[in-house]
């Protein structure tokens, strides 16, 4: 792991704040679409028209042609022009991001990230976690991560009990994954009764998994009514997206999402690296890797964090606790001088 150099870690923050203004200013305007009239029986009506991903088109009713709404078609071109060049600022700013060696995403999941970002899905409390939100991370604390970062899968956190309060309150994972004409399925559950908490993308290993915190003994799907979909119970999740920041998605533009603490997510991956079965050792070596280089870079500028995200772990219980120690006590070998300090936060 290496630390970005200054120019890039000011370009990366003010992807995020812009990505940020952005999507605070969403409106009318900002949405992808025109206006256009039909003439029916004499009479003239105006409709909203987008293009939706695949190259199918949508037409709103809005109402007939009046006063007031050609005066909101004129604002309506005028925010138009004003966020084209939002986004073309937003693009050279990913641009420079990506030429100062800040982290990217590949593109088919950037593809599949963006379609759920405009779809609402990080506005209504989704949180993007596994190895896409480890790079995100990584441009958040201004390092760039050693270890690799191929994976198609996506992983969303959501909490069914998260009230947010946003013009439209809900959104519809399926349909946005379907519009993307990706060749996106649902798997089938375990059970017949099941609801599907996951897509893929036969032959191509693209994933989307939707995940939620466990509140029971129960592992069975629970549905999230604002996400419109099922999410697979995973325990210790309460924890991992608690609090989560905003990040950035680099590809050929940027997405704003949501993503872990970055303490939260290095102690959690030290807690997964353990808890895995002994059939996916080489997963539980990712973790541990990805843990070492989060928290490092955390205890290089804000080892307070760390301590906080510590002392918010004590209450996932004894079991927990001895895991992550037992994480700690294997990086002795490699990365001692990490290990020590860790060792001095977590006991």
């Amino acid at each position: 792991m290496e630390r970005m150099p200054l120019e890039t870690q000011t370009l990366c923050a003010e992807l995020v704040e812009r990505l940020r203004t952005f999507e605070a200013m969403r409106s009318l305007g900002y949405s992808p679409g025109t206006f256009t009239l039909k003439t029916v029986k004499g009479r003239q009506y105006y409709y909203f028209q987008q293009s939706l991903p695949g190259g199918t088109k949508r037409q709103t009713y809005i109402g007939p042609k009046s006063p007031d709404l050609d005066d909101l078609v004129t604002r309506f071109a005028e925010t138009r022009a004003l966020a084209e060049s939002d986004k073309r600022s937003i693009a050279r700013l990913a641009s420079l991001v990506r030429a100062g060696g800040g982290m990217v995403t590949d593109s088919p999941s950037a593809r599949v990230i963006g379609a759920l970002a405009d779809a609402g899905v990080f506005r209504l409390g989704g949180v993007l976690v596994g190895t896409h939100a480890f790079v995100a991370i990584g441009n958040l604390l201004g390092w760039r991560w050693s270890s690799s970062l191929k994976t198609l899968d996506i992983d969303i956190a959501a909490d069914p009990r998260i009230t947010v309060a946003v013009p439209h309150p809900s959104a519809d994972v399926a349909t946005a994954l379907e519009r993307l004409n990706m060749g996106f399925l649902p798997v089938p559950g375990l059970e017949a009764d099941s609801p599907t908490t996951s897509f893929t993308v036969r032959g191509k290993g693209l994933r989307v998994d939707i995940i939620t915190p466990a509140r029971r003994e129960s592992d069975r799907p629970v549905h999230i009514h604002h996400l419109g979909v099922a999410a697979q119970p995973i325990r210790h999740l309460s924890y991992l997206i608690e609090s989560p920041v905003e990040g950035a998605i680099v590809d050929g533009d940027g997405i704003l999402v949501r993503v872990p603490q970055p303490a939260r997510f290095g102690l959690h991956k030290l807690l997964v690296s353990r808890s895995r079965p002994a059939t996916q050792q080489a997963k539980a070596c990712k973790d541990l890797e990805q843990a070492a280089q989060v928290l490092r870079a955390v205890l290089e500028d804000r080892p307070g964090d760390v301590e906080r995200a510590w002392d918010a772990f004590l209450g996932e219980g004894r079991r927990s606790v001895r895991l992550v120690r037992e994480a700690v006590a294997a990086l002795k070998d490699e990365q001692p001088e990490l290990a020590l300090r860790l060792r001095a936060i977590t006991g």
